[in-house]
């Protein structure tokens, strides 16, 4: 069997005989060369394509570390916000309950220190302002937020102790105040008989009057003119019914000619409180009351305290 090859219309063809073994072998050989040749692209094809394939999916995977990592991140950076939020609103409770304890101290001076109304009004904040510097510079927000928190805690700590210190010297100021004698002891009433040398009524001598008469209603109200402690309740010569009342600090009162005693010996009285009845008992015209103020075992004009122009000694 013979295979002509034509190449061209002009060129002689070329006879290959296939029933020659050295033909037969170098057409094997060809065929051999050329599927060798398509194997050997397809391998390097194919490891390209595979080198190709692993290399994309090392970057997945890569990617995916990278993503599970960031999540990791995110995750704690979440719980560290919310630790510090946390943490923020327990310090933001604990100033505010601070600052609303310095409201209710500074209200309470206010009462105490008998300020006008709307002098400082504790329930709103101070009024702020200034003029606007166009040629300053601007300044970023830079600075310690949990220190500054601590330092404005201790701040307040301390305004707190100043301010309790202050409460604590006004409202002793306050009770000592209560204890001297101050005010009218019958509200609806004038002074008939002044303190010191006097013509007496009953007998029309030069005598030493040692209070005020303080004319009144039979059976209106005595009042305490300060508060105390009931050292003496009886009678006494001239006096007739008589309340004594110790208010410390070398003050006694006495409330004389009364009609009834209405406290005991002992008994703790308040300001304003009342105890006893005008009446006419002892040496007296008609009913009064006859008041006296007593500093340091030496009766005193009492008028200055009617009036309440003393000071706490």
């Amino acid at each position: 069997m013979n295979i002509i090859i034509v190449a061209s219309s002009n060129a002689m063809p070329t006879t290959l005989d296939l029933k020659c073994w050295r033909m037969r072998g170098k057409i094997i050989g060809a065929i051999a060369a050329c599927a060798l040749f398509c194997v050997g692209v397809g391998v390097v094809a194919a490891t390209v394509v595979s080198n190709s394939r692993d290399h994309a999916l090392r970057d997945v995977a890569v990617m995916r570390d990278t993503i599970s990592k960031q999540r990791g991140d995110l995750g704690r950076l979440e719980a560290d916000s919310r630790r510090d939020m946390d943490a923020l609103a327990l310090q933001l409770g604990s100033l505010q309950a601070q600052a609303m304890r310095l409201n209710a101290l500074g209200e309470r001076l206010t009462e105490i220190g008998k300020l006008g109304d709307g002098e400082f009004d504790f329930t709103k904040p101070p009024a702020l302002g200034g003029a606007e510097d166009p040629a300053a510079a601007s300044h970023t927000l830079d600075f310690d937020l949990a220190g500054n928190i601590d330092a404005l805690r201790d701040q307040f700590a301390s305004q707190e102790t100043q301010l309790t210190v202050l409460e604590n010297l006004l409202l002793d100021r306050k009770a000592r105040n209560a204890l001297v004698p101050s005010g009218y002891p019958v509200a609806t009433s004038y002074i008939g008989s002044p303190f010191g040398v006097r013509v007496d009524p009953i007998n029309g001598q030069m005598e030493t009057h040692l209070g005020l008469d303080f004319d009144a209603e039979m059976g209106s109200d005595i009042k305490a003119v300060a508060a105390g402690v009931v050292s003496f309740v009886g009678d006494r010569a001239g006096y007739g019914h008589v309340v004594e009342i110790d208010h410390g600090n070398g003050y006694m009162t006495r409330y004389a000619h009364n009609s009834a005693n209405l406290v005991q010996l002992g008994d703790r009285v308040n300001f304003g409180q009342v105890i006893a009845k005008v009446g006419s008992t002892g040496r007296s015209t008609g009913p009064h009351c006859h008041f006296e103020v007593w500093l340091n075992g030496k009766a005193v004009n009492p008028y200055a305290y009617v009036k309440g122009k003393t000071k706490p000694v």
